[in-house]
């Protein structure tokens, strides 16, 4: 099975659990990965070159998915608009279009460079934040979907939603060297990051993809 795998912070819960996964997997099927940022993952999917993987939220409409997403209630810190001109990130999709739902102006940062940019001090609107003040709900900014093994995705994102996932130290810190922040702040940013789709975040996509297809037409 080849598994998309974004490359961001907001995931790591997720690699760790699934790293143990598969070594723990009676199965013990092969599992190989692509790593790439969201927008070419979501790619990647739709050309069948993987097999599952988290997507962005707004092309996940027409593909088989599970009950897993990256959802954020209120400020996510990794999804900014910055000041200046119009701008998309192109790492993203659903972000890019959530600031023209939202009629905010300016450069659209997201992931782990946009974390360290608000670490750092650095001034931008959270979207998140915006949805939420607009709606009440969550923001829902990817799902994990598949083309194929669809029973062992399913299985793999049950045992998730059902695992209280523990990182270890030594991965914490060094992840978070690699994006020159602490370990502190890195758990501190996973805290406001969750993957169960409850009936917020369900209601919060629905209306995301009914405004998004409204913004188009």
């Amino acid at each position: 099975m080849l598994f998309g795998s974004i490359s961001y912070l907001n995931l790591l819960p997720f690699q760790v659990f699934l790293k143990r996964y598969i070594k723990n997997s009676a199965t013990k099927m092969s599992f190989r990965y692509k790593r790439a940022v969201p927008s070419q993952i979501n790619k990647a999917l739709k050309r069948r070159e993987v097999n599952a993987a988290f997507i962005s939220s707004i092309t996940s409409q027409k593909c088989k998915c599970t009950n897993l997403g990256i959802i954020a209630n209120r400020k996510v810190y990794s999804v900014l608009l910055l000041k200046g001109e119009d701008e998309s990130d192109p790492a993203s999709a659903s972000s890019n279009q959530l600031a023209k739902i939202l009629d905010l102006k300016g450069r659209v940062l997201i992931g782990d460079a946009a974390l360290k940019h608000y670490l750092d001090g650095g001034e931008g609107i959270d979207l998140a934040e915006v949805w939420h003040r607009e709606t009440g709900l969550p923001f829902v900014f990817a799902r994990l979907c598949y083309n194929r093994h669809g029973k062992t995705i399913k299985k793999l994102a049950y045992d998730f939603s059902r695992t209280k996932v523990k990182i270890p130290q030594y991965i914490l810190k060094q992840e978070a060297k690699k994006r020159g922040i602490t370990a502190k702040q890195l758990s501190w940013y996973l805290e406001h990051i969750y993957y169960d789709m409850d009936d917020k975040a369900k209601k919060s996509l629905k209306l995301f993809l009914k405004k998004s297809k409204k913004a188009t037409q």
